[in-house]
């Protein structure tokens, strides 16, 4: 027997969970956190499985919408084991940690406010999950190695492999049966890119039985007219000629740490100025401590520079911003600078008021790094708002706003059909998911086209495998 059924990011990106039950062991293949307005109501909801049923997750990496319903699962009554590689583990704590702070702040502030107003909301005015529960659910973690297979039953194992998405970030080969009955089902997590300078490329497989793959750019490439050095020096030289400041939303996970990678190289190299670097994020700070403990899961190109005895991620000019007070002192600073500072869509944090002091001023420029989803402030300036409201009061833009594509972590179009195209023996069926519906299905159908025999599953719609 082996049957699964899609409990999150089927027609939509977040809340990926997978429920994979054999004859020996149910599994639950990632738990992730809605982050869609539309699809909220969810993460209130009854989980569709009872959790103590559950024997085991597995965490294919450490971003919000795959590891972020963890700590409400362990608190209804989850009590299985959770394997990850030793990264995961240790950034799925900060990243959980942050996120129960978020969860204790918004409920604070709604009760106060709905109290207020003499109203309630459509959720309880109490976290989904708090600090405590963070550090209880962490107690579940239990590290593997990549590319080791793990039994995890009689008849059922799984072996990670290296996702090539963020640091510690994998793939699940999961094999279930016996003999002429064993049947290998293939998880693709989020597929990374290849040639990206900290982390390796994805992983690739020759067959499988079935496959569960994301299709999160399914529609398009990530394509710059310039190579990513390039622009950043461009960019760059082109706002301290103007003696501005270049400002960027930056998420602290991955993408702050390559941007650090390539700004300490460009300055080495002497094709930008030694100028000042704030990295005002916390959260970044932490994350690149853990890249630094795991030199062993990075690229070929990250591991020439340790061994030539050069640093990553530390540079002369270079300032790491832990306080809030340190934060403020930044935007006091006269002439040329770069501030890195979350959030990633400019949705809060500390790079709002660093927008405040900058945005309105034609020598600086805002330079976008990440992908800014709809309705975000972030998405608003890359739009080409001629004002934005910040702190109750309305903003014009003047600084020049430019964007690289090239950071995504995420494969693009015709990575996907790279990754795709490694299978010789094309699987039973392929699952199609963790992707706007619009994109998953056009994705699928082009792949139906190629021969392919593709599903785009519904909300906790369940299929029989085999």
């Amino acid at each position: 027997m082996m049957k699964i059924r899609f409990i999150g990011a089927d027609r939509q990106v977040t809340g990926s969970k997978y429920f994979f039950e054999t004859d020996d062991r149910r599994l639950l293949v990632d738990c992730g956190l809605y982050q869609e307005r539309a699809f909220l109501d969810r993460n209130w909801k009854a989980f569709p499985v009872r959790p103590e049923e559950i024997d085991l997750m597995l965490l294919t990496h450490a971003h919000l919408d795959h590891c972020g319903y963890i700590p409400r699962l362990v608190a209804d009554g989850f009590k299985g084991r959770i394997l990850a590689t030793a990264a995961t583990a240790e950034l799925a704590r900060i990243i959980l940690l942050d996120s129960a702070h978020i969860q204790e702040e918004d409920a604070a502030f709604k009760k106060k406010r709905h109290a207020k107003e003499g109203r309630s909301g459509p959720h309880p005015e109490i976290p989904l999950y708090t600090v405590e529960d963070v550090e209880q659910a962490v107690l579940s973690f239990e590290s593997v190695a990549y590319d080791k297979r793990i039994a995890l039953g009689r008849r059922t194992s799984v072996t990670f492999r290296d996702a090539g998405h963020i640091l510690g970030s994998a793939m699940l080969d999961l094999e279930s049966g016996e003999g002429d009955s064993v049947r290998r089902i293939i998880f693709s997590g989020d597929i990374g890119r290849w040639d990206s300078p900290l982390v390796r490329d994805p992983s690739v497989f020759g067959r499988a039985d079935y496959i569960v793959m994301e299709s999160t750019y399914g529609d398009r490439n990530h394509e710059d007219p310039e190579p990513i050095e390039s622009l950043l020096t461009r960019f760059i030289n082109e706002t301290a000629g103007r003696k501005g400041k270049v400002v960027v939303p930056v998420f602290a996970m991955e993408r702050a740490q390559e941007l650090l990678y390539y700004l300490g190289k460009l300055i080495r190299i002497k094709r930008i100025p030694p100028l000042p670097v704030f990295l005002d994020s916390p959260m970044a700070v932490e994350v690149t401590q853990v890249f630094n403990r795991y030199p062993s899961y990075l690229d070929e190109e990250a591991k020439t520079v340790i061994r030539s005895g050069q640093s990553l991620f530390e540079f002369p000019g270079l300032h790491l911003t832990p306080t809030m007070v340190e934060s403020k002192a930044i935007n006091r600073v006269e002439g040329p600078a770069i501030i890195l500072a979350g959030s990633g869509m400019a949705t809060g944090g500390r790079i709002k008021h660093h927008l405040e002091w900058n945005i309105g001023r034609p020598e600086a420029t805002v330079l976008f790094v990440g992908y800014q989803a709809q309705g975000t402030l972030g998405r608003l300036i890359l739009d080409g708002a001629k004002e934005i409201r910040l702190f109750g009061g309305m903003v014009p833009v003047k600084a020049r706003v430019v964007r690289i594509a090239g950071f995504s972590a995420h494969a693009g179009k015709n990575e996907l059909h790279r990754w795709l195209n490694a299978f010789v023996v094309r699987p039973r069926r392929l699952f199609v998911c963790h992707g706007d519906e619009k994109i998953s299905l056009g994705f699928a159908g082009e792949l139906q086209a190629e021969g392919w025999t593709t599903v785009v599953p519904h909300y906790l719609e369940e299929f029989d495998l085999d």
